[in-house]
């Protein structure tokens, strides 16, 4: 059920953002903001759903084989999209992006992360699968299982590590990039998973773990928002 429920949403926004395409391409900023909007919210609820599938046996095979398979999917079906925050900021600091622009995808991305969560909680509310039972009850489930500091160096890291090998990947085939950068996310995954999470997309941590977010504000904000944000600049001003 639960590979069927993030299949069509697969479909879904893949039609969505074809008829954007069609129909809106003589007005840039709304189908801009709305492609923007369709992919970041692919991304959102398929994660979402995916989080409950972390503890299907055999473990962590099945959620890391899961995790891949589906970057890969998104990497394919989403091109042209940035679906982070962070990856805006590289055209706006470089002028290729107009602030308006960059400010209009940003909010296009937390719309979605808002959209994705709501729409996934009324889904686990009709419980038509098992990893369903009780997941709304679950409030602030936190991924932040060390301290601050740690938390905000490894987020840090992993965005310097991801953003780092997007831009060493550009130069290499489309088709093998997808699976280099689905390899990439899987293994910082594996990594840092069970200590924050391994997000490093604030759009996304907040999609995730909105309430967690209404309970420590600072904390998360810190870790989740600032920490990728810090990791890209360091990307464009010291690599």
């Amino acid at each position: 059920s639960s590979l069927l429920l993030m299949s069509g949403v697969v479909v879904t926004v893949g039609l969505c953002r074809r008829l954007a395409r069609r129909r809106l391409r003589s007005r840039p900023h709304l189908f801009a903001f709305l492609v923007e909007m369709f992919s970041t919210f692919q991304i959102c609820a398929c994660t979402n759903e995916l989080s409950l599938l972390g503890s299907v046996e055999p473990k962590p095979h099945t959620a890391l084989t899961l995790t891949y398979g589906f970057t890969v999917l998104h990497g394919l079906t989403l091109a042209g999209s940035t679906c982070n925050p962070c990856g805006i900021l590289q055209p706006m600091s470089g002028g290729r992006t107009s602030l308006r622009m960059g400010g209009l995808k940003i909010a296009a991305q937390f719309v979605a992360a808002v959209l994705a969560r709501v729409f996934m909680h009324f889904i686990w509310s009709l419980e038509m699968a098992e990893p369903h039972f009780g997941a709304l009850s679950q409030g602030c489930s936190s991924p932040m299982q060390t301290t601050e500091v740690q938390a905000f160096c490894i987020e840090l890291l992993f965005s310097v590590v991801f953003q780092l090998a997007v831009l060493r990947a550009e130069s290499v085939n489309p088709k093998y990039r997808v699976h280099l950068i689905a390899l990439l996310i899987t293994m910082l995954v594996y990594a840092g998973g069970n200590l924050t999470g391994a997000i490093f997309n604030p759009a996304l941590a907040f999609s995730l773990h909105a309430d967690c977010f209404y309970d420590k504000f600072l904390s998360y904000s810190l870790v989740y928002w600032i920490a990728p944000c810090f990791g890209k600049f360091l990307i464009l001003y010291v690599f």
